[in-house]
Parts: C-alpha cells; structure tokens; sequence
C-alpha cells in the first residue's frame, strides 16, 4: 500500500511539512545580513546548497519575504556562517519572528566581527563563513532564491584537514530534519567516485 498526494490533494497540514520531513537531512546556512540602516540580522536556513562552482555562488531559499531577504535586496550583501553542534540552540534562537529593528546578535549573546570584504558581519562563534554578494533573487511562488557570489571564505584553523579542506569530524555541522528535529552530524565512510 501507498499513501499519495497531489498539490490538489495535500496532506492535512500541506506539502510543507511533508517535503521538510522527507528531503533531509539538510545543511543550514545561518545567514548574517546588515539592514539599510545599520542593523544586523542573523538567521538560519535550511533549503541551502551549492548553486554553481565557477563562479562559487550559494543558494538559500527564503519562505516568504523575511528580514534576510529584504536585508540582501536593500545592500546586495550577506554571509553564510556555517555553525556546529555546539551552536545547534543559539542558531535555532536565531530563527524566532524578532522585528527588522532587533540586532539577533545581541539578543542571542552572540559576537559579531567585520567580516572582509562585506558590511554584513560574520559569527564569531561559527568556524566558516562565506562572504557573498547577490548574484541573482529569483522570486518562486510564495519563496525567494538568493543566489549569492561567494567573495571571500574564512575558516578557522582548528577545523582545517591537512589536504586544506575543513575536516568534516571537526566542523560538525548540523543539519534540519523534519518537524523540531535537527540533526547531529552523521557517522562517515570513504566511498570514491568510479572513474569509468
């Protein structure tokens, strides 16, 4: 047996719920942005991924049209801090509905430093960030795609594997899984791609 739904036969609570229960688990990208005036604003998303690799551009879907979104429209400007299992709580204090005039830095008891080549601030607490500027907002239904170029990276050293490359057992990201649940970072093994 097999439960189906349609657009026009959803389950009782919407597709929503069952595509964030079903397309996990997914990375989060905790979005800093800085307002037109001067406030920062800081955000986790979980419909987040790698849009292209030359040039380096990032994809986060906003749900409707939330401070981040507006943010990266006025300034063309925003980071992606990657966070740990560690910061698993603050970032998900990060999402509560705060005003456009709340600094979330402050209000979490998180720091935030200049970041290099944006105005938007990067989390001092997250050992990555990627400093990007808007390369692209597409509006999709009730839904906007921020596609932003990646302009500079920062990774902390102490997550750093010796070929270059954040070491995944150090970062330990956490990802969004469905309903309240979030995720710990998974168990790994090494599988190469076939080369024919």
């Amino acid at each position: 047996m097999r439960t189906v739904y349609t657009p026009d036969d959803p389950p009782a609570r919407g597709l929503y719920p069952l595509l964030t229960a079903s397309v996990a688990p997914r990375p989060i990208a905790w979005v800093s942005t800085v307002s037109a005036d001067g406030v920062p604003n800081l955000a986790p998303y979980s419909f987040f991924t790698v849009a292209c690799t030359d040039p380096a551009i990032l994809s986060v879907t906003s749900i409707g049209h939330k401070n981040t979104h507006r943010n990266l429209v006025d300034t063309g400007e925003f980071v992606v801090n990657i966070g740990t299992e560690s910061l698993m709580e603050v970032m998900n204090a990060t999402s509560a509905p705060f005003g456009p005039e709340v600094d979330e830095f402050e209000a979490t008891g998180l720091t935030a430093v200049a970041s290099d080549r944006v105005a938007a601030p990067r989390v001092a607490e997250a050992p990555m960030a990627f400093e990007c500027v808007r390369h692209d907002v597409i509006d999709l239904g009730t839904s906007a795609m921020l596609l932003g170029r990646v302009v500079s990276v920062t990774i902390a050293d102490d997550v750093l594997a010796a070929d270059g490359l954040p070491d995944f057992n150090s970062l330990l990201p956490p990802s969004r899984l469905g309903r309240h649940q979030w995720g710990y970072a998974p168990r790994t093994r090494e599988l190469p791609r076939p080369m024919k």
